[in-house]
């Protein structure tokens, strides 16, 4: 057998997606060369990998134990390169960070300067609701979690990285002309809400139920760019967070409704496991967090 290491990191990506076109669109081959090298790579197994039934592909039993195997041999690949870098005294590895949806907006700001510092880095960022994020922190499928409402089930410890605010936002077909809005208006306006399990949500809820806000529920939707657009769309309004509203407002689509007990603040929060043991990498990242956080809120986010 002559297969390649190209071919393996195909095949994976085919078995992982389950689709020649996805795996190409990750990979950014055309879907041809996809096609060429999964037929390459199969030439040289007497038994199949995968077949097609209608127009879906799907893995054969032998297809997903070479895939297995195929996952193996590039994780130990990475490792000799790690191992490579490590030796010429750069820092090498894998940071691996699950991210609430929101806390897309604020993220990338604390990794851009240290994943450049250090290209050895491969980073692994999962951006996905609150529930799948404590899930992930749980069952120690990462190093750290970026969340605004703390697990309360958890041993955790923490840092935190920087205030968060929620607003009432609406986009601008309607004019607010009051300088203040006590919690009455909420009588008017429909509200969008985000999905069980979301941090934002959880806030939002938790705020109204202490301030006895008399809101009516128009819909709810399952991702903070989801809701934005539903508000931009004018099919009700929301309580958002800033962090992820800054362009819509300062090119004046969204508005913030001035109402009084607003905003709501919480902090985002890096957490991890108690007595988690950081590989070289994570204890390499939360020393730089916790040295540069002020400058890199100064420099993003004043």
């Amino acid at each position: 057998m002559h297969y390649t290491l190209h071919q393996l990191q195909i095949f994976l990506k085919i078995y992982e997606k389950q689709s020649i076109t996805k795996a190409s669109e990750e990979l950014h081959l055309t879907q041809p060369a996809v096609s060429i090298q999964l037929k390459n790579f199969q030439d040289q197994f007497p038994i199949p990998l995968t077949e097609v039934i209608g127009r879906k592909l799907y893995i054969t039993d032998f297809g997903k134990e070479i895939a297995i195997a195929a996952k193996k041999i590039l994780d130990e690949v990475k490792e000799i390169n790690y191992k490579t870098m490590a030796y010429q005294g750069q820092l090498s590895g894998i940071l691996k960070i699950s991210v609430v949806s929101t806390g897309k907006y604020v993220m990338p700001y604390f990794l851009s300067d240290f994943i450049k510092k250090h290209e050895g880095i491969d980073l692994v960022l999962d951006v996905t609701n609150k529930a799948q994020v404590v899930e992930s922190l749980e069952k120690n499928r990462v190093d750290f979690s970026l969340v605004s409402v703390l697990p309360n089930h958890l041993k955790i410890e923490k840092t935190e990285l920087m205030e968060n605010q929620l607003y009432l936002v609406g986009n601008t077909d309607h004019e607010f002309t009051k300088k203040m809005y006590d919690k009455s208006i909420f009588i008017a306006l429909p509200l969008i809400y985000r999905e069980p399990g979301s941090g934002t949500r959880h806030t939002m809820e938790k705020f109204i139920e202490k301030n006895s806000l008399p809101v009516r529920k128009k819909m709810e939707l399952t991702s903070n760019e989801a809701v934005k657009q539903a508000v931009l769309a004018g099919l009700g309004y929301s309580i958002m967070p800033l962090i992820g509203i800054r362009n819509e407002l300062q090119a004046g689509r969204l508005q913030i409704i001035p109402v009084k007990s607003f905003p709501i603040k919480s902090n985002w929060n890096l957490i991890w496991l108690k007595n988690k043991k950081f590989s070289l990498v994570a204890q390499a990242f939360l020393d730089y967090i916790k040295n540069e956080k002020e400058i890199i809120i100064q420099k993003h986010f004043e």
